[in-house]
């Protein structure tokens, strides 16, 4: 497995993601969102690889929903980092990794996919992420 790691600015958020592909393989997606467009977003998934987000003061991480309310995007309050998104589904979370939250994110040089999901239903958009987003573990100082 490689492993990829980073998190946030001030360091209150890591981040762990586990894949088999390199990243020149990964496809880099370009969400058209007005939030993703704001922070100049590129994510990543694999949805064989596992990404695992540690947290040291949960009082510090914002989970921000907006739209149709299906993930919960990431963000550091101390030092605004946006670092993943993670479905709002606790029986099977599924995430994506912002690229440029990761220490090595030079390595994920494709040129990034502009995708759109503004047409999605609820449904279409859970099925999608639960197909392509990977598993997700959020572990804080608390629960370890």
């Amino acid at each position: 497995m490689n492993e990829h790691t980073g998190g946030c600015h001030c360091g209150n958020v890591g981040l762990r993601f586990s894949t088999e592909l390199d990243p020149t393989q990964i496809e880099v997606r370009a969400c058209q969102c007005a939030f993703c467009i704001k922070h100049g977003s590129r994510a990543v998934a694999d949805p064989d690889g596992r990404l695992i987000v540690s947290v040291e003061d949960e009082a510090r991480l914002h989970r921000y929903r907006f739209g149709l309310r299906t993930a919960d995007y990431l963000i550091c309050r101390d030092c605004g980092v946006y670092v993943a998104a993670v479905t709002s589904d606790d029986r099977n979370p599924r995430a994506i990794v912002i690229v440029n939250a990761l220490d090595d994110r030079p390595l994920f040089s494709r040129e990034p996919v502009a995708v759109d999901y503004d047409a999605e239903s609820r449904e279409g958009r859970v099925a999608r992420r639960q197909a392509r987003w990977m598993p997700v573990e959020i572990q804080s100082a608390f629960n370890g």
